[in-house]
């Protein structure tokens, strides 16, 4: 199974990069971390917002619709999904503390990229979840000389109690144990991507051999 950071395809350089992944690989199922920002892909991919997207797409995508620009794409928002024989549920959206307490159909235009309290107890609620995807980190995964991570997090984990939790937004590679769990910020899918064994569960990470990308 093919993991993939952020991809920020909107760029038309990250975009043939992160097409490329897929035309060489020829993946038969795709996770993928947020700020994908292409809709129209070669292989099934299971996505999670992030804070860079079109909403208009995604917004489609949460209310169960086909839009013309998605092909190949699954939204995982506050929701789960088989895929390959696991059980991958993902929360969509970057947390803002004005916003978090609003409901969601009060979110509007850029707004729209912050998950909210609903979102959160709707992801709490799910069960028996092998990989968590979310675009935020957990405290005590990463440090700028403070925590960027969110407790909201913290809390999904905890009532989750997932087998690993891949996280996007920072561009950068960690790891650590977190309530059990272990978390892994991937780096962008332009730098290295990732396979997922689904038996075993083990995530490596491969450079990227067949392009000139950096």
């Amino acid at each position: 199974m093919l993991v993939l950071g952020d991809a920020h395809a909107s760029d038309p350089d990250l975009r043939e990069t992160l097409l490329e992944c897929y035309h060489t690989l020829e993946p038969d199922h795709v996770l993928q971390v947020g700020d994908l920002e292409r809709y129209d892909l070669p292989a099934p991919t299971w996505f999670i917002a992030g804070n860079n997207e079109d909403f208009d797409v995604i917004d489609a995508l949460r209310a169960g619709e086909s839009p013309a620009e998605a092909t190949n794409v699954h939204l995982l928002a506050s929701t789960a999904a088989t895929v390959d024989g696991l059980r991958v549920a993902g929360l969509s959206g970057n947390f803002a503390p004005t916003k978090y307490d609003l409901p969601r159909d009060e979110l509007t235009g850029e707004r729209r990229r912050h998950f909210t309290h609903e979102d959160v107890e709707r992801a709490a609620d799910l069960e028996d979840v092998d990989v968590f995807l979310t675009h935020e980190a957990p405290t005590g995964l990463l440090s700028y000389g403070y925590d960027p991570g969110c407790e909201h997090i913290n809390g999904l984990l905890e009532a989750l109690s997932p087998d690993i939790c891949l996280v996007g937004h920072h561009h950068r590679h960690r790891e650590a144990e977190i309530a059990g769990t272990r978390v892994v910020s991937l780096e962008p899918a332009w730098e290295r991507y990732y396979t997922l064994e689904p038996e075993t569960l083990t995530l490596e990470g491969h450079n990227h051999e067949f392009t000139d990308a950096d």
